[in-house]
């Protein structure tokens, strides 16, 4: 599956967004202040009075994919664009430890405004993160999709497709009055999993052979327990 045109459109409309709005800041994340970012998504949602379910599906997910802060821009033309990580289950029910990804996707329409969401997205199966492993596929096109209700200032509802693969939460700031991920590409952050792990590794070691620990993302996995 070739996506770099798809994943370029998207950067190039992301990047352009700083420079027109004061309210959006771009800055470099490091991996681990991408981790302490994703716990707080975590409890903001786990917590949240509308997202009922979510800690029910959570307690039964394979996996689950957190991006802190997914960015939309659109002035007619729209684009997504976030890092986050991706944590994965070991046979034994335990959270294991997070490998980078970058969400991003394009999308084309009449639409203005700007927004800012933290996202969670409930990974159902083991064969919904092999497709993402092994195809940085495309939401809607490798797995099945659905969006569970969303957050502040936004209308939404439990989705009825219970067989999705993956479903996404999320706390939604600013004009737009929805999102979707549908389409969208999930990349792999080789660079910043060599920073969290001091040496090269691969998301198959991470999230499926468990072969790599870094302390200080245990309060995030702690915070994926449901008790």
């Amino acid at each position: 599956m070739n996506i770099r045109p798809f994943l370029l459109v998207a950067i190039v409309m992301v990047t352009s967004l700083a420079g027109c709005t004061s309210t959006y800041e771009f800055k470099p994340q490091t991996s681990e202040s991408l981790v302490l970012r994703s716990l707080q998504t975590i409890k903001s949602i786990k917590n949240g009075e509308k997202f009922k379910n979510f800690k029910d599906m959570l307690s039964d997910a394979a996996g689950c994919a957190i991006f802190p802060a997914l960015y939309k821009a659109g002035f007619f033309v729209g684009a997504e664009g976030g890092n986050g990580v991706i944590i994965a289950r070991d046979k034994q029910g335990n959270w294991g430890y997070p490998a980078f990804y970058t969400l991003a996707s394009a999308s084309w329409g009449l639409q203005f405004g700007a927004q800012k969401a933290g996202v969670v997205l409930i990974i159902r199966n083991r064969g919904a993160i092999e497709s993402i492993l092994q195809n940085q596929g495309k939401f809607g096109a490798d797995v099945s999709f659905a969006v569970g209700p969303v957050g502040t200032g936004v209308e939404g509802a439990i989705t009825t497709n219970l067989a999705a693969d993956i479903i996404a939460f999320s706390d939604v700031k600013g004009l737009f009055a929805g999102m979707s991920l549908e389409g969208a590409g999930i990349i792999r952050r080789n660079d910043l999993n060599l920073e969290y792990y001091g040496k090269e590794v691969t998301p198959d070691s991470i999230l499926l052979e468990h072969a790599h620990q870094n302390v200080q993302a245990d309060p995030l996995r702690t915070s994926l327990i449901i008790q």
